[in-house]
């Protein structure tokens, strides 16, 4: 069999997360400008599947992998889905160019390269929603207690309107519109803060319930404006849902200096995107200061920023 590639972009929530855990909806878009990629070759007869991971040093045998190693619990469903062989010859490489805990959904996109890559090597028609579906089951050991909207909009490749249990709902926008998406280099794992906020609603489910329910609301007035192209209120539909997700402890001062940065240097609006406590924070931008709002989030800590648009 020949070499075979896939890759599947990375992701950012606009509004919504957290609440969408909880049913509310959620949006979120791919990022293309930083991917995931999986290659698979044909391997030394008999020696059976090796998953190798060079940017992370891992080396996984399918045959000896437990079943709490995402990469092989969705390489052996994929494998039963399409009714190949359970563990065939094959060496896979996967690689990504997302950072690892950024809210760019870097575990749910090398699932998904690896489950696109794993449909084309057996010659199947890739199944978007089958492969959204089996993304997920690698998303519930990453995090715990998932949304999916991540393996949705990672397998989808578009932005979607989210609500747990609904399908997705893929929507244009009315006109494009531009993102900054500044990586604090915090490394905040999602499982940590989903589950700390779980707590928190367990604590005190009627106070988290109207953060939701504020949350839900904020996020339907956010399809309105993006439909309509209104980007001014799309910002301030930002600041706001930054001001609910620091009521749920989700943001810092390193976050807040990033999102104050990027709004004092020109942006719509900003807010802490994903699970917060670290990642990324994005701003909503007009093209033409791409520069100064870059400049402004480097001075404020960020790490790294990608400017990436979301087309109409």
């Amino acid at each position: 069999m020949n070499t075979t590639t896939a890759t599947a972009p990375g992701k950012i929530i606009l509004v919504g997360e957290h609440a969408v855990v909880y049913g509310r909806p959620a949006i979120a878009v791919p990022v293309w400008e930083q991917v995931a990629q999986a290659t698979i070759a044909p391997g030394a007869a008999g020696a059976g599947c090796t998953i190798v991971a060079p940017d992370i040093n891992r080396r996984i045998v399918l045959a000896a992998a437990g079943a709490d190693e995402p990469l092989a619990v969705v390489t052996r469903l994929t494998l039963a889905q399409l009714q190949v062989a359970e563990n065939p010859d094959w060496q896979i490489e996967v690689r990504s160019q997302l950072p690892v805990a950024s809210g760019l959904g870097s575990g749910a996109a090398l699932s998904a390269a690896l489950v696109r890559a794993i449909y084309s090597h057996c010659d199947h028609v890739i199944d978007v929603a089958q492969v959204s579906t089996l993304v997920y089951a690698s998303e519930r050991l990453y995090h715990g207690t998932p949304s999916g909207i991540d393996n949705t909009v990672i397998a989808y490749g578009m932005p979607v309107w989210f609500v747990k249990g609904q399908p997705p709902i893929i929507f244009t926008p009315g006109h494009s519109f531009t993102l900054a998406i500044a990586d604090s280099g915090i490394r905040a794992p999602t499982k940590e803060s989903v589950a700390d906020v779980r707590r928190a609603w367990q604590r005190d489910p009627a106070q988290y319930e109207a953060w939701f329910d504020e949350i839900g609301a904020l996020v339907q007035q956010a399809r309105s404006a993006i439909e309509q192209g209104d980007l001014a209120e799309l910002g301030q539909l930002f600041n706001q849902n930054h001001a609910l997700l620091s009521k749920l402890d989700v943001s810092n001062a390193a976050i807040d200096r990033l999102v104050s940065a990027a709004r004092q240097a020109g942006a719509w609006g900003a807010k802490v995107s994903g699970g917060g406590r670290g990642g990324n924070v994005i701003a909503l931008i007009d093209p033409l200061h791409a520069a100064a709002i870059t400049a402004a989030l480097q001075a404020a800590g960020a790490r790294n920023v990608i400017i990436t648009t979301v087309a109409a």
